[in-house]
């Protein structure tokens, strides 16, 4: 079965063809990163408008690379949230235009869910179940305990930033540029994590809290000369990262536990960061799967694998299909 993904609800306009859910046919991503950094983040209106410019020249790319001509096609796949509400709107709309046109089924994909899907994708060993899910990116921090396919029990979430638009605002703070998450990698190989900064353990929940973190950091950094001081902000970059780090880690595993799931797999841009994967896999007595980088962040490969798993259990979205900008998951 060969479906079409298309994703659409941030800044990354994406289309891609995957086979079984598993096999990557194609899978092209045109990021707008270059036109926000300007900015110092996401405009939610440029970002529509350019998705707009973007889509058809990115599907027919996608359906040319997987060399499969429209009548091959087995089904469409669209991210209908969450996500901004004006760049999601070009995706589900095409979607449906192109279902229409090639009388073609078609389904909404919840994001967060096929962030977590991207852990099949090129794959001999699926992941086995019950899994804790980690979904980690610049809008999402969420803990996800799923039992089969479809079957999701939140169990925790962001109580106010998630972890990568902490990292985003510290790299602001810090005056490292846009997107924080990678500078701030980049940075903290360069220093040493020897500052002390809060973590907050929430105890006695799975939820997740990075604002005052985030506040002390500014402190941090107005009580101190940090700026223009190279080296310093290298630690301080490294030290908020293991601050973030070490709560995410430290909380999976333990639910992880709790729980007695069979695997931990993460999701989300943030999954891509080195030092995080590296603190997963040497911690955790779980096994833990990570997709590669390219798969971490916004792709239509992920939507389009979490897409036939629906079309397998019937799940079938109609033409009154509208985006769910804060839709959530379990």
């Amino acid at each position: 079965m060969k479906i079409l993904g298309i994703e659409t609800s941030c800044d990354e306009t994406a289309a891609a063809v995957v086979e079984d859910g598993t096999r990557i046919l194609s899978n092209v991503v045109a990021s707008q990163i270059e036109i926000h950094a300007r900015y110092g983040g996401i405009v939610p209106e440029v970002a529509s408008r350019q998705h707009m410019l973007s889509i058809v020249p990115v599907i027919k790319k996608a359906i040319t690379e997987a060399k499969t001509p429209w009548q091959d096609l087995d089904g469409i796949a669209v991210t209908f949230g969450p996500g901004l509400a004006g760049s999601l709107l070009v995706g589900v709309n095409v979607a449906k235009a192109i279902a229409l046109s090639q009388n073609l089924p078609f389904t909404g994909i919840n994001h967060l869910e096929a962030h977590i899907y991207a852990n099949w994708l090129n794959k001999e060993n699926p992941p086995s179940f019950p899994c804790l899910c980690l979904i980690i990116s610049g809008g999402h921090s969420e803990l996800v305990l799923m039992k089969g396919h479809g079957q999701f029990e939140k169990l925790g979430r962001t109580r106010d930033d998630a972890a990568g638009e902490a990292l985003d605002k510290a790299a602001r703070i810090l005056e490292l540029g846009y997107p924080g998450g990678p500078i701030i990698e980049k940075e903290a190989n360069l220093g040493k994590p020897c500052l002390q900064f809060p973590r907050a353990w929430l105890k006695g929940s799975h939820d997740f809290s990075f604002s005052g973190l985030k506040t002390a950091l500014w402190h941090f950094v107005q009580k101190n000369q940090v700026l223009g001081n190279s080296s310093l902000v290298a630690d301080v970059a490294a030290s908020f990262q293991e601050a973030v780090i070490d709560v995410l880690v430290t909380k999976t595993i333990n639910a992880a536990g709790e729980l007695l799931v069979k695997q931990i797999l993460l999701g989300g841009g943030v999954a891509s960061n080195k030092f995080l994967t590296h603190r997963f896999l040497h911690s955790s007595s779980v096994p833990v799967t990570v997709p590669p980088p390219y798969l971490c962040t916004d792709n239509a490969a992920m939507v389009a694998a979490c897409g036939y798993y629906h079309f397998q259990n019937g799940n079938l979205s109609s033409y009154n299909l509208d985006v769910v900008p804060s839709l959530s998951l379990g």
